[in-house]
């Protein structure tokens, strides 16, 4: 009996090692994707041209919903140091894509987690992206614009912006009419391309089999 016991334990631990080695490669390859992701920007609608997105928080999305909040927000934090190398912002602008990104993988692989659901995940990405628009509003107004402002005196900084949105007049307009609404419809379109390729995406993640409805609650 005791011999029994002990090849159990001993099988459990070797799996566990097994899923923790996983998820640590896992985890460096979405993290290497998401800083290439990173270096193709695009302009933001209605913007200046230094008003840049990318699409790099997907991969942490996709880790978070397979491995849990943690791994996502690892992911992230992999990403924005990988970037520090070639930073022009003296890490400031890293900090705040940090927080930005983090938030939104965070509340989301929180949620999808605890109801691993198409339902819950369409909910998760959601409330994800109204997560990371209040963040970024917040991360815009205090770090991302006074760090703009060492460039750019602050009249023409809004000015800039209000070359395509005559009604911003102040700091708070820009993050009010551009920054919240732009993240927050990055965050929806990052998790709606999440939902199409999860499914797929996630026995391969994970090392099982797929068929049948094994990982609809993958």
């Amino acid at each position: 009996m005791s011999g029994l016991i002990f090849r159990g334990g001993w099988n459990m631990n070797k799996r566990q090692n097994g899923l923790s080695i996983r998820i640590m490669t896992v985890t460096a390859v979405l993290s290497a994707v998401s800083f290439v992701l990173a270096f193709f920007e695009f302009p933001v609608p209605l913007s200046p041209s230094f008003a840049r997105m990318d699409l790099s928080d997907f991969p942490a999305l996709i880790g978070a919903f397979a491995f849990g909040p943690i791994v996502g927000v690892m992911i992230e934090l992999i990403k924005n140091l990988l970037q520090l190398i070639s930073s022009s912002t003296g890490g400031i602008g890293e900090l705040a894509n940090f927080l930005i990104g983090a938030s939104y993988v965070a509340t989301a692989g929180w949620i999808y987690q605890r109801n691993k659901t198409k339902r819950t995940a369409w909910i998760a990405g959601i409330i994800g992206s109204i997560v990371m628009a209040i963040v970024a509003a917040l991360a815009n107004y205090f770090i991302l614009l006074p760090l703009f402002e060492q460039f750019l005196p602050v009249d023409q900084l809004i000015a800039s912006f209000s070359e395509f949105m005559p009604f911003i007049k102040t700091k708070a307009d820009v993050v009010l009419f551009n920054a919240l609404p732009f993240n927050l419809l990055k965050g929806l379109a990052i998790s709606a391309f999440c939902m199409l390729v999860y499914k797929r995406l996630s026995p391969i993640l994970k090392g099982t089999k797929t068929g049948g409805a094994a990982h609809v609650r993958a």
